[in-house]
């Protein structure tokens, strides 16, 4: 995989760049849809392709080891063929969702263990056992094992996990250099950087991701409670450190002024679940501000849902006619919204990447940034 840097705002850090993969290339900074189990919720492929124009997409490691499990994924051939995207995928490595099983799971040196959410049934990941699990899948991207602290942590706690983190991530860059793809393709190990908000924390591992020379980074543990600013301050300085020839993923992460004002600080990789879920519970993101589409005030209102176009579905649906199908819990409603916003925030980024390498990101990105932050 390589990644070849095109062009950096003069006024910022935004970069535009391309990332190529044996599945073909991603365009930065990109958005990637999260398909949890394989697939992006209420979308097809067809609307994730054609009209969505996703260039990448997630999977996760922890539900797609639960279910359908691994032996089906090998049998189908990969998840490429599992699930019919022919484009680039991305794993996490289930350490997130692993952690949040409070009261169900077990941490220690070894890994962890824990009771799916499903069945009750006990499981454990190692770091080794992650990395087996993600050869398997067969994403071009897979996610180092990690411990994402929560938000609230101590500098003790933080400390201690860190400590944790880099000891796995040592294990799973040993097991990943002794095992090789199993599709015929190229995979790629991505290493994270935790260290909640303590500087010196975040300083730490961010020199020691940097030094493992991985084909990517990623930024973990942010967008967990902190205040904005507390993770822009996180950001920059991460990315002072990781290098500038290597893609940066920000996990997690968030809402279109968040995208915006990350780009602006060097990150080219975004993923969260917001504008999917967030579109089924019919808050809709536009390129004039957000809208709630149960409001009393879109009844009659028959103008386009984003007047600038940002999806198909603006060219067919009315904000009226949107109302209407949330308001009397038609299925269809969860479809356009998901499918409107994951539109809208695979414009907003191809929109970021155009004005970066026209040389006037950074005015746009300040227009752009008052506009998605006003309620409509």
């Amino acid at each position: 995989m390589n990644f070849t840097l095109e062009h950096t705002d003069p006024l910022s850090s935004a970069r535009a760049g391309v990332l190529h993969t044996d599945h073909g290339d991603i365009h930065t900074p990109i958005f990637m849809p999260v398909g949890t189990v394989g697939s992006v919720k209420g979308v097809q492929l067809r609307d994730l392709t054609d009209d969505i124009q996703a260039e990448i997409i997630l999977g996760n490691t922890y539900h797609l080891y639960l279910r359908p499990g691994t032996d089906i994924i090998e049998q189908a051939g990969g998840l490429h063929r599992f699930n019919g995207f022919s484009k680039p995928m991305l794993t996490d490595s289930g350490g997130f969702q692993v952690f949040s099983l409070t009261g169900i799971r077990k941490l220690r040196e070894e890994g962890c263990e824990f009771r799916s959410h499903i069945d009750g049934s006990k499981h454990f990941f190692s770091p080794e056992k992650v990395m087996d699990i993600e050869r398997s899948i067969g994403a071009d991207i897979m996610m180092a094992f990690d411990e994402c602290p929560p938000g609230t942590a101590s500098y003790e706690y933080a400390r201690k996990s860190l400590q944790l983190t880099h000891g796995w991530l040592d294990r799973c860059i040993r097991r990943f250099q002794e095992t090789e793809p199993r599709y015929g393709y190229h995979q790629s190990l991505f290493p994270i950087v935790q260290g909640c908000t303590y500087r010196d924390l975040r300083t730490q591992s961010a020199e020691f991701v940097a030094s493992k020379d991985a084909e990517g980074n990623a930024i973990g543990g942010l967008a967990v409670g902190e205040p904005a600013e507390v993770m822009y301050e996180m950001i920059e300085l991460v990315n002072g450190i990781l290098p500038t020839s290597r893609p940066r993923y920000l996990m997690g992460v968030g809402t279109p002024v968040n995208i915006l004002e990350a780009i602006a600080l060097g990150v080219d990789m975004f993923d969260c679940v917001m504008p999917s879920r967030n579109g089924r519970n019919a808050m809709l993101f536009t390129s004039e501000g957000v809208m709630n589409m149960r409001n009393a005030k879109w009844a009659n209102d028959f103008s386009p849902i984003d007047p600038n176009g940002t999806s198909y579905v603006d060219r067919t649906y009315s904000r009226a006619y949107l109302h209407h199908l949330y308001k009397a819990q038609e299925l269809l409603a969860l479809q356009i919204g998901s499918i409107h916003n994951l539109c809208f925030y695979l414009w907003l980024v191809r929109q970021a990447r155009q004005h970066i390498l026209q040389g006037d990101f950074r005015s746009w990105k300040d227009s752009m940034v008052r506009k998605v932050s006003q309620r409509l």
